[in-house]
């Protein structure tokens, strides 16, 4: 049986400074969120394992999850951060050389002012010099990004990239172009698997029905194909529109027309294949 693997999730030592982005609405998620948390989660949805995703863009959090990971078991893999387009790129991944749980590296690109940083000429160079590492490179963006998007994959044929979030379409405001359109260019790009993952934030946290993600995911679903999507729970995220098994339930229900050995893909054998689990 294949092993089920949340393949989007984060923990934090929270800071109001640190985590801004977590407002006076989002007080669910203003406090420490750690492996012992997740793990009662993961036993309760039967899933057997995780990759823990950078939440702030340093170093010492890098660092700080590989060793979490490396005292839990259950967390199979991490998604760190590092400075892509920094100089000193090179040697920083020289100092996780040996790490076998760094399974990819991600950049916060939605928060960056420059809608085109992605294109960066510096920025390239960085995702240039992965070539040959093993790691994965996330993509993180919002809809508004997918036309860059689509170049920057472009660029790099040879690196396997995973969209996270389906690219954050606009479910709240019930929008379906022009993400539906160009999410189905970008799925073009067969370096490309894209994570099941953050619907439930994108839509009104309060009042989200299962039927207002459906037409996302199951766009999501045609256009990559099973065997380039991935479940994510973006826990503890997630906690500001639904628990963790709401979600989890909420995700099987996009699976359903899907055969056995697909449902498998989607609930873990892409993670596992994707992330070198």
């Amino acid at each position: 049986m294949v092993r089920r693997i949340d393949a989007h999730q984060h923990f934090w030592q929270y800071s109001k400074k640190e985590y801004d982005w977590i407002g006076p609405e989002m007080q669910e998620i203003a406090h420490d969120f750690g492996p012992a948390e997740l793990l009662k989660e993961l036993r309760d949805s039967g899933i057997d394992g995780s990759v823990a995703v950078q939440a702030r863009q340093s170093l010492e959090e890098t660092d700080w999850l590989l060793a979490l990971a490396e005292q839990s078991e259950f967390i199979r893999g991490v998604v760190g951060w590092a400075p892509v387009a920094a100089a000193e790129f090179a040697e920083v991944l020289e100092r996780w050389s040996g790490r076998s749980k760094l399974k990819g590296l991600r950049h916060i690109i939605q928060a960056e002012p420059d809608d085109e940083f992605i294109l960066r000429e510096e920025f390239n160079r960085g995702i240039s010099a992965i070539a040959g590492s093993g790691l994965v490179y996330d993509i993180l963006i919002y809809e508004k990004h997918l036309p860059a998007t689509i170049k920057f994959v472009d660029r790099h044929p040879n690196q396997v990239f995973v969209l996270d979030h389906a690219a954050k379409p606009r479910i709240k405001d019930r929008l379906a172009e022009p993400w539906r359109g160009q999410l189905a260019q970008l799925a073009e790009r067969r370096n490309v698997y894209c994570k099941l993952s953050g619907m439930v934030t994108e839509a009104d946290w309060k009042q989200w029905t299962p039927d207002d993600l459906r037409p996302y995911a199951e766009h999501a679903l045609d256009a990559f194909g099973a065997e380039r999507v991935m479940f994510g729970s973006d826990w503890p995220a997630c906690l500001v529109a639904c628990g963790y098994k709401k979600w989890f339930e909420t995700a099987q229900r996009f699976l359903a027309d899907l055969s056995a050995a697909e449902k498998d893909l989607v609930l873990g054998g892409v993670a596992a294949k994707v992330y070198s689990l």
